[in-house]
């Protein structure tokens, strides 16, 4: 049996079949729609358009947004324009196929710990960076969602207090300082990036790429300040693996996961007299997402088939 993940961003919205093994064996992609009304249909096309001729269990669907406790509503998600989006039940009227709706950087955190850097580790830690900051847990095994289904908003954490506003409302979040935005916001300050519509976190890494030293220097002030607020969370969690993906750790590699890895043990309590997690790249890629919505739709579909058949101390008693 295979199953479908789906990752919805803002902008694209992908859509992949993926067998046991996290594979994917049939992609496609979409634009996100700018009327938030035809989101939703069009995600049924998408699915439809990867479903095919494959026997199809379950769909799993990454929204970037606050999804609620139970896998079935977004509670809020702003660049999609979902309030309250009853998403699950939706779904599963539209496509006839039980559906889970899950965050998409939980979603990515669970692809990577099955399939992908995480693989075999029970305790996890995977931080995302894009435009902000994004983040999933596994603990012990599962998917740490919080009590209302918004835990692991790691871009959120204040590492400056009274710092720079965030887009959440809040001062001084980590992402305001470690993300590839604020690398774009530092080189326009330091006047390495011009234009305001310039493609510029990709220019300073090809820049660095080529040896500039003032994109050099600014992929060191983003590592340091990556590696403060992972040295933040180990105080917290203690994990024996941070795994970092997200467009800008694809695209500058280790002229970012240096000096990340530097500013790390240089900012870890207690280092020298304790273990020191590994800082590794994520290895899925942008399939990240869609890959661990279709492995959870796939153990929520293990869990209801093993509550459905009868215990055999129950069969020999009838």
């Amino acid at each position: 049996m295979h199953t479908i993940g789906v990752d919805v961003g803002g902008t694209k919205m992908a859509a992949g079949v993926v067998d046991a093994a996290g594979r994917v064996v049939a992609h496609r992609s979409y634009r996100t729609p700018a009327a938030t009304a035809e989101v939703v249909p069009e995600l049924c096309r998408l699915v439809g358009a990867v479903r095919g001729r494959y026997d199809i269990g379950a769909v799993g669907v990454g929204a970037a947004g606050f999804v609620d406790e139970h896998g079935a509503t977004v509670l809020f998600a702003k660049h999609i324009g979902w309030t309250g989006e009853p998403l699950r039940t939706s779904l599963e009227g539209l496509l006839g196929l039980p559906v889970v709706v899950e965050n998409d950087a939980n979603a990515a955190a669970w692809g990577e710990a099955r399939h992908g850097a995480g693989r075999n580790e029970r305790n996890l830690v995977c931080v995302t960076i894009g435009t902000g900051i994004g983040g999933g847990l596994i603990l012990d095994g599962n998917l740490f969602r919080g009590s209302h289904g918004v835990a692991a908003e790691l871009g959120h954490l204040c590492v400056v207090p009274d710092g720079r506003r965030c887009g959440c409302g809040a001062f001084g979040c980590w992402e305001m300082y470690g993300s590839g935005g604020a690398l774009v916001r530092e080189g326009r300050r330091r006047g390495v990036v011009a234009g305001a519509d310039a493609p510029a976190g990709p220019a300073i890494t090809r820049a660095a790429r080529a040896g500039d030293p003032a994109a050099l220097d600014l992929l060191a002030w983003l590592g340091d300040w990556v590696g403060r607020g992972l040295a933040g969370l180990a105080a917290v969690l203690d994990p024996p693996c941070f795994v970092l993906g997200g467009g800008v750790v694809a695209e500058a590699g280790e002229l970012l996961l240096t000096p990340v890895r530097t500013s790390f043990r240089r900012h870890l309590t207690g280092v020298g007299h304790r273990p020191v997690a590994r800082v590794v790249p994520a290895a899925l890629g942008h399939d990240a997402g869609l890959i661990g919505a279709a492995d959870l739709a796939r153990v929520a579909q293990d869990r209801t088939t093993a509550r459905s058949v009868p215990s055999a101390s129950k069969d020999r008693r009838r």
